[in-house]
């Protein structure tokens, strides 16, 4: 029986890929596991292994791009693994010593040079805009092969001013510069978007000409989590290995929410309403190449601890750029922290097709009226952008009310610290 092998699903804003190396040959035979091709994509890259066991046939070549769903090579898993060989060859007879020494040089004389290591599409077009040597870079890849990391890697190390993926263009009919390069008097340098940064605006324009963008805004006194978190911290870290963040508080008081509020845990798909039922709570990472949303699991299952360990795995990942393609997919809810960086007030876009976002913001010391006297508390700003064809804007009040509930009284959180 032939099997397919197609191209897997990489996430909502991925459409295509490039198969960079095929790891078997059409005709070799394939365990069940073995890896077959590397996929890579703008955001990642992945070994696609074989499902079944058989001979394999490849029906694309290295180096194309292929669409999502498309079928790149067939495994025949009616054949049987080829016996091995169990009787060597009988030596030959000792050749006299002369012959012996001509003919093997005559064999060196004709033999082809020994191969270079094969460098995948994406490594070729970075060694090729930046001048790089690929001979003299470090593969950390298999077998010693040059990866996608190591050729960004190297170009960091010769303090790049940024990445450039594709080919460098000659000037054009307009006489405009050639991409990387200044202008005459230096007021400006055109540069190519890389295909991350390309995807990121594409799918950000898509996410407004699609969805019905609102956002709407409260603020949270961070003085209770603050104080827990201050107390705790010892203990916690000394007994899970790991420090305890803000972030898990929100993902958990995020969850509340959305039990509370179902719709903004949702998606419109065509004409079709879906409601989730489960939570998979994407947390947007920021990295040198642009924004990634990794996935954390079944938050509602998992422990402070366990998110805290997620979500310092996922950051390490994206930096080294070793997420998978299935890190980034299937999220339902998305939260993004601009605070890190000392945003006060946002207004973030969703993350297609989840139909809400939430926007975490820079903890103020900042005067409030309470119980009629004026106090300095630590307070955050938070905005939940939703699609309104999905969400009310009861629902999203109520759902932001509802986080703030919980991060002004951890008490309403399943606190297991």
């Amino acid at each position: 029986m032939s099997i397919e092998i197609k191209i897997p699903a990489v996430g909502e804003s991925i459409s295509s890929g490039v198969v960079s190396v095929w790891h078997k040959k059409s005709g070799d035979f394939v365990n069940a596991g073995e890896a077959l091709f590397t996929l890579e994509t703008d955001k990642v890259s992945t070994e696609i292994v074989a499902e079944n066991a058989g001979v394999l046939e490849a029906l694309v070549p290295e180096g194309q791009e292929v669409k999502i769903g498309e079928v790149v090579a067939t495994i025949d898993d009616s054949k049987k693994v080829p016996e091995e060989e169990k009787a060597e060859k009988p030596p030959e007879k000792q050749k006299e010593p002369e012959a012996e020494k001509k003919r093997a040089e005559e064999k060196e004389k004709k033999a082809p040079p020994e191969k270079e290591k094969p460098l995948s599409p994406a490594v070729r077009r970075i060694a090729e805009e930046e001048h790089l040597e690929p001979e003299k870079i470090s593969g950390t890849g298999k077998g010693g092969r040059v990866t996608k990391g190591d050729a960004l890697a190297a170009v960091q190390d010769r303090e790049a001013a940024e990445e450039k993926i594709d080919n460098l263009q000659d000037r054009s009919a307009e006489g405009r510069i050639r991409r990387g390069e200044q202008s005459e008097d230096g007021r400006f340098t055109r540069k190519r978007m890389s295909p991350l940064r390309r995807k990121i605006a594409a799918q950000l324009v898509m996410a407004q000409q699609t969805a019905a963008i609102l956002t709407t805004f409260n603020e949270c006194d961070m003085s209770a989590v603050q104080e827990l978190r201050t107390k705790s911290q010892d203990a916690f870290t000394k007994k899970n290995g790991v420090k305890l963040g803000f972030m898990s508080f929100f993902i958990k008081a995020a969850v509340e929410a959305l039990k509370a509020v179902p719709p903004v845990n949702s998606r419109i798909e065509d004409e079709d309403f879906i409601q989730n039922n489960f939570y998979d709570i994407g947390v947007a990472v920021g990295t040198e190449r642009g924004l990634i949303v990794p996935v954390v699991r079944d938050v509602d299952k998992k422990s402070f601890a366990d998110l805290e360990r997620d979500i310092a795995d996922y950051a390490a990942k994206a930096r080294e750029g070793k997420l998978k393609i299935e890190d980034l997919q299937g999220g339902t809810f998305t939260i993004s922290n601009g605070g890190v960086y000392g945003s006060l007030l946002s207004t973030p876009i969703l993350n297609p097709p989840q139909s809400g976002i939430l926007g975490m913001h820079k903890i103020m010391e900042r005067p409030i009226a309470v119980n009629g006297k004026v106090e300095v508390h630590p307070m955050m700003y938070l905005a939940l952008s939703y699609d309104h064809r999905a969400v009310d804007g009861k629902e999203a009040v109520t759902f932001l009310i509802k986080v703030k509930e919980c991060i002004e009284d951890p008490k309403k959180l399943p606190v297991d610290f």
